[in-house]
């Protein structure tokens, strides 16, 4: 009955995950949900900043702080560790839905394209959040999601950790995921104030939290072979690392 009740935990889990971010890309890209970024009564913008800040904070301190090692082996203590990865998957989605629901709207325009640059940043928009997806099968999707730890324990098997491994778009960046996340948030044929204000700290996040949290991780884990793979391949942005050593050279 344990056993069961967790494979139903894991894959609510992942369901609620596959839910938040399907929604996302209509969410961000405005597309055919009931409440999108620009979409909404408008507060006065002071209160619509301070609140949309506040989610976004809070979003920030939960996928950060349940990420760190030391937060996991504290948090077995108290939960089975076939479940973490599940919960933090959980907790991760159910904010971005808090997010979505509770986003105020700032609809003063930024930019708008139209014509052929509006349908190549629709195009480029679509493009980021497909590198999103198909990064996670490039390392382990459902161990990222916490499926594989669900399987395992329902075998009765010792938890296992993927290898560390460099493929395809990971060739490329180190952080391929966090590069879509970035394409697809500033990729907006009209971009609001709102919208800004979501993508400019939602990138500040991903540059601070890869940089200076989940590379120092790595770099305790794997050791020297994540070292000399930080040397060979750029963080998020590509070709940046390549541009670097020819100046050097020069």
């Amino acid at each position: 009955m344990k056993k069961l009740l967790i494979i139903l935990y894991g894959g609510a889990s992942y369901l609620v995950f596959l839910i938040a971010f399907i929604y996302a890309i209509g969410f961000v890209g405005n597309l055919v949900v009931p409440k999108s970024i620009d979409s909404g009564i408008e507060a006065p913008t002071t209160i619509s900043v301070l609140i949309n800040l506040g989610l976004l904070s809070l979003f920030a301190v939960q996928h950060s702080i349940m990420a760190r090692p030391v937060f996991k082996k504290w948090f077995a203590n108290y939960i089975n560790p076939a479940i973490e990865r599940s919960t933090y998957v959980l907790l991760s989605s159910l904010l971005l839905l808090l997010i979505y629901w509770k986003w105020q709207p700032i609809t003063t325009v930024v930019w708008e394209a139209e014509n052929m640059i509006s349908t190549i940043l629709t195009v480029i928009f679509f493009l980021g959040w497909s590198i999103v997806f198909l990064s996670t099968f490039m390392i382990s999707h459902f161990e990222l999601f916490g499926l594989t730890q669900i399987y395992e324990n329902f075998k009765d098997k010792e938890l296992s950790y993927p290898k560390f491994q460099v493929n395809l778009f990971y060739k490329i960046v180190r952080h391929p995921i966090m590069l879509g996340f970035v394409i697809a948030f500033w990729a907006s044929p009209t971009m609001t104030l709102g919208h800004l204000l979501f993508t400019v700290v939602t990138t500040v996040y991903i540059f601070v939290a890869v940089k200076f949290l989940e590379e120092r991780d790595l770099k305790k884990i794997i050791g020297k072979d994540y070292e000399e793979y930080q040397k060979k391949v750029p963080m998020i942005i590509p070709f940046t690392q390549k541009k670097k050593k020819l100046k050097t050279e020069n």
